[in-house]
C-alpha cells in the first residue's frame, strides 16, 4: 500500500541539521543535570535593544497587527535602502527590496523563484550547513570548491573559472563566512567579479548578514561590482547585528524582475513577514548605530581570547577569524589518539563527541560544513562561558593519549 506519509524523492536526503541536532541533544544533556556549555548555535548572547522592543511593542497597542505588502512594509523597505546607502554606498529603489522571515527565506525565495532541475550553484567549503539542502530541495546541483586556511577560505578566481559551466545559475558567497569567519577583500571579490564578467549567465548571491560583525574593512560585492548590480543578489538581516534572531526579519535587494519572482514565491508561502517584528525591525535601523561598533569589538576581544587558548592547547590549531563570531579550529593533531573512556579519535565527529562525553563542552564537528578535520566554535557567548569551556577543552586535550 502506498504511504501517504512518505517523503517526496526532493527532500529524501533533508534532515535536521547537525547544528541544531547538537544544540538539542547539548540542551536535553543540561535538562537531565547534566553541566553542559554549548559553543554549538550561532545566535548572539546580546540582548535585543530596549527601544527596538519598546518600538515592537508600541506598534502593537498601534493596531500594526494585520498583514503587510508581502514585499515588506513601505517605512522598513526605505530603511533598508538607507541603511544600505549609508553603510555600503548605494541606495536600491523600493521595488528592488524584498522584507522575508529571516535570511534563510530570502536565499530560498531567490532559489527556488530560479532554479531548474539539475542547474548549478558554486558555494565554497566550509559552507553554512543550509546551503546545499536549499539548492536540493530547490531542483538544483551544489557545486562545492574546496577552499583552504592558507587561502583564508576564500574562492580563488582561478577556482571559480574552473568551476563554471552552462549550467551554472549561481555563485553563492558568504562574507564575513559561517563557519570560517572569513572576509572576502576588495580585491578578492574584484577577482572573482572579472570572472563572472566573462560568464554573463551567472548570477552572483552575496549573503552578508554578519557584515557588522566585522574586524576588518568590509566591501559589500555589489559596491565592488556595480556593473554587475543587474544580476547581484544581496542578502542581509537584523537578526547577528542586532541580536534580533527570534524576530525573524531578512531582506534581498536585487534587481526588480528577481524582486518580483521572489514575492511569487513568498506569496504562495507565508505572504508578509510579521507586522510587529517589521516595526522592531524599523526601528532597529534607524535608531542609534553606535550600538553595533560595540558589540564588534566585545566580539573581536572574544575572538582573540579564545583563539590564544585553543593554540595553547598544542593540538589544536586554530587561525583567525575576520568577522562573524565563529572560529574553525583544525582538530586533526587529535586523530588517532584516545580519550579517557577508550574511545578512539579518528575524525573530527569523534573529537567533538568524546570532548562532550568527557568535559561538558559542544561543538559542531567540521564534516557539517563540508570540511572533515575541523570542528566550529561559536564564540557569541559570555566570557565566563568560553573561559570555562576553554578550560575543559585544554583539559580534555591533557587527556588523550
Amino acid at each position: 500500500m502506498s504511504d501517504p506519509f512518505r517523503r517526496a524523492a526532493r527532500i529524501a536526503s533533508v534532515e535536521l541539521s547537525e547544528i541544531l541536532q547538537i544544540s538539542e541533544a547539548a540542551t536535553a544533556m543540561k535538562k537531565a543535570g547534566h553541566d553542559v556549555i554549548s559553543l554549538g548555535t550561532g545566535e548572539p548572547d546580546f540582548p535585543t535593544p530596549l527601544p527596538v522592543i519598546e518600538s515592537a511593542y508600541q506598534a502593537a497597542l498601534a493596531g500594526e497587527t494585520t498583514y503587510t505588502a508581502t514585499a515588506g512594509t513601505a517605512p522598513l523597505r526605505q530603511a533598508i535602502a538607507a541603511d544600505c546607502e549609508r553603510a555600503n554606498g548605494y541606495r536600491p529603489e523600493l521595488a528592488e527590496i524584498i522584507v522575508c522571515t529571516g535570511a534563510k527565506q530570502v536565499i530560498f525565495n531567490a532559489l527556488f523563484a530560479t532554479l531548474e532541475t539539475d542547474d548549478e550553484v558554486i558555494l565554497g567549503a566550509p559552507y553554512w550547513t543550509s546551503y546545499p539542502d536549499m539548492i536540493g530541495v530547490c531542483g538544483g546541483k551544489p557545486v562545492v570548491i574546496a577552499t583552504t586556511a592558507a587561502d583564508g577560505f576564500a574562492i580563488t578566481a582561478d577556482q571559480l573559472r574552473a568551476a563554471i559551466t552552462p549550467r551554472t545559475r549561481w555563485l553563492l558567497l558568504n562574507s564575513p563566512g559561517n563557519p570560517s569567519g572569513a572576509v572576502y577583500s576588495s580585491a578578492q571579490l574584484e577577482a572573482l567579479a572579472e570572472v563572472l564578467r566573462e560568464n554573463s549567465h551567472v548570477g552572483i548571491i552575496a549573503d552578508e548578514i554578519y557584515q557588522h560583525i566585522c574586524y576588518v574593512p568590509f566591501t559589500s560585492f555589489r559596491a565592488v561590482a556595480p556593473d554587475l548590480a543587474d544580476r547581484t543578489l544581496i542578502v542581509n538581516g537584523v537578526s547577528k547585528s542586532y541580536a534580533m534572531t527570534g524576530w525573524r526579519i531578512g531582506w534581498g535587494i536585487a534587481p526588480k524582475r528577481l524582486i518580483d519572482a521572489m514575492i511569487a514565491v513568498q506569496g504562495q508561502i507565508t505572504s508578509g513577514a510579521s507586522s510587529v517584528s517589521q516595526a522592531a525591525a524599523l526601528s532597529a535601523l534607524t535608531g542609534d548605530q553606535q550600538m553595533l561598533a560595540e558589540r564588534c569589538d566585545d566580539f573581536r576581544a572574544r575572538r582573540d581570547m579564545v583563539r590564544e587558548a585553543l593554540n595553547a592547547t598544542g593540538l589544536i590549531k586554530c587561525s583567525s577569524a575576520d568577522g562573524a563570531f565563529y572560529l574553525f579550529p583544525d582538530c586533526t593533531a587529535t586523530f588517532g589518539k584516545t580519550a579517557p573512556d577508550g574511545t578512539r579519535i579518528e575524525k573530527d565527529a569523534d573529537f567533538c563527541a568524546a570532548l562532550l562525553k568527557s568535559e561538558g563542552v559542544a561543538l559542531v564537528p567540521g564534516r557539517a560544513f563540508g570540511v572533515p578535520g575541523h570542528f566550529r566554535l561559536s564564540y557569541a557567548y559570555s566570557r565566563a562561558s568560553l573561559t570555562e569551556a576553554c578550560a575543559r577543552i585544554a583539559r580534555f586535550c591533557t587527556t588523550l593519549a
